[in-house]
């Protein structure tokens, strides 16, 4: 860094995304909460520790690979290029650790801005991790999640980000695909990874009566829930910010102009964001509550579910087109999860793929419509943002990298017997053990204060 406005863009830039990691920790804080407040007491503790074990595991598979794949994939399977060196994504880069830059940094900008820039993308992948894992509690095995949670959180989703969230991705280059703030980088791809396993996964144990109805198992901790969701829009607002780049030369030109950038390096502002996201969140609430007849799981979930059906746009959206989008976004995943539900049998045990699948892919399809013949990226070259790319696009986050890898990996699983609880832990709760541990040390502990007085007495 050898001129002040080098030095302050890159500094300022190191601090901005170190600001929304700390944010967007919030995000797994409420999903914790939720699933907890969502289970029933009898499964409790492994619902919590099932959503916390993934941090450690989906971290370190994301440091060894899921950051190298961003960088070296952008032209997919070979559609616009090879692959592409990225020597600051190998986990044996120095840049991979602490780094002051220098000669080296000149030459690639990335010994800063590394370890803020990776742990924004690891944030994406724990809740991308994290929205699958509510939707499968009360009846998986641990172990089979873990496999689940690395294989959505350290692969698929980091290989739709290169292909459409990226600067130079395939599917921005030729289809216009644009997904400011990931209603199908994360949200779809994570929905329909869900559906995929729940498919194979199958309900839990009395969701559905004898004819097939489908019994509402309510959350046992609605506190929990309202908190948790709550946490979750905190956290997203984290998100948000963290999809733009904070300070970026945007003049074509000779001249100098700074703006904020969306991911594609398209300038946006943080005012546009902050309006959008308000206004969606807003027109998801209303329609929730009324579509639901004031449901509070539905209300909560719907202000989460109109963001998202949102933000494929919410960088070019006026506020009043981002409720509206957010308001028929909210209407159509609450009548496709029940559809689902019904026609299928398919229990989702806290609406994620609804919520986060099917408003995503709401969001992605609509943008092309609404935004039809703006610009996808400050590339001239690149297509425009259109109602086919977009629609194509959808399927390929929800259905090709989300559904069909959900559905192989847990068909293996459930052939290795490594997918499912047994019945009967399932009946008993998979807390029984922890239970019975603890009533035995209390057991223990009783005899031996009996003893103990025996001996004073």
């Amino acid at each position: 860094m050898t001129d002040q406005l080098t030095s302050l863009v890159t500094i300022f830039t190191e601090f901005y995304y170190w600001l929304t990691v700390v944010i967007m920790f919030l995000i797994h804080v409420g999903f914790c909460m939720y699933e907890v407040g969502a289970s029933r007491h009898k499964n409790h503790m492994h619902t919590l520790m099932k959503n916390t074990m993934l941090i450690p595991l989906v971290t370190i598979t994301f440091f060894f690979f899921g950051w190298w794949i961003y960088f070296a994939l952008p032209n997919g399977p070979g559609f616009t290029g090879g692959l592409v060196e990225a020597p600051h994504a190998v986990p044996w880069s120095e840049v991979m650790g602490a780094h002051m830059g220098g000669a080296a940094d000149a030459e690639n900008g990335w010994a800063r801005i590394n370890g803020v820039f990776w742990a924004a993308f690891l944030l994406f992948s724990w809740t991308a991790a994290s929205i699958v894992s509510g939707s499968v509690i009360e009846r998986i095995r641990s172990g089979a999640f873990w496999i689940l949670a690395v294989a959505i959180g350290s692969v698929f989703w980091i290989i739709d980000a290169a292909w459409g969230w990226h600067a130079d991705g395939w599917m921005v280059q030729l289809l216009g695909y644009h997904d400011a703030y990931a209603s199908g980088v994360i949200h779809a791809i994570a929905g329909g990874f869900a559906l995929g396993i729940l498919v194979v996964l199958g309900p839990r144990i009395g969701k559905f009566a004898a004819d097939g109805t489908p019994r509402n198992i309510h959350p046992r901790n609605p506190w929990l829930v309202a908190i948790g969701l709550f946490l979750i829009y905190t956290g997203f607002w984290g998100f948000y910010v963290a999809c733009n780049v904070p300070m970026w030369d945007v003049q074509a030109g000779d001249e100098v102009f700074y703006s904020a950038t969306n991911i594609y390096l398209g300038p946006t502002t943080l005012s546009a964001i902050t309006f959008n996201f308000l206004m969606s969140l807003s027109g998801g609430l209303l329609a929730g509550y009324w579509i639901s007849k004031g449901d509070p799981f539905w209300t909560y979930s719907a202000g989460l579910a109109g963001i998202i059906a949102a933000s494929a746009g919410n960088d070019l959206y006026h506020p009043i087109q981002a409720m509206i989008i957010a308001i028929v976004g909210v209407i159509f995943m609450y009548k496709m999860h029940g559809w689902v539900e019904r026609r299928f049998k398919v229990d989702d045990a806290v609406g994620a793929v609804a919520v986060h699948g099917y408003a995503g892919f709401f969001g992605v399809v609509i943008a092309g419509f609404v935004l039809w013949g703006y610009p996808s990226s400050p590339n001239p070259d690149y297509a425009t943002i259109n109602p086919l790319g977009q629609s194509v696009g959808a399927i390929i986050m929800f259905g090709v990298l989300g559904f069909l890898p959900g559905w192989i990996i847990a068909l293996i699983l459930r052939g290795c017997g490594i997918l499912r609880i047994p019945e009967a832990v399932e009946i008993a709760g998979l807390d029984a053990a922890v239970r019975a541990e603890v009533e035995a040390d209390e057991a223990a502990i009783v005899e031996a204060e009996k003893e103990r007085a025996a001996q004073l007495g």
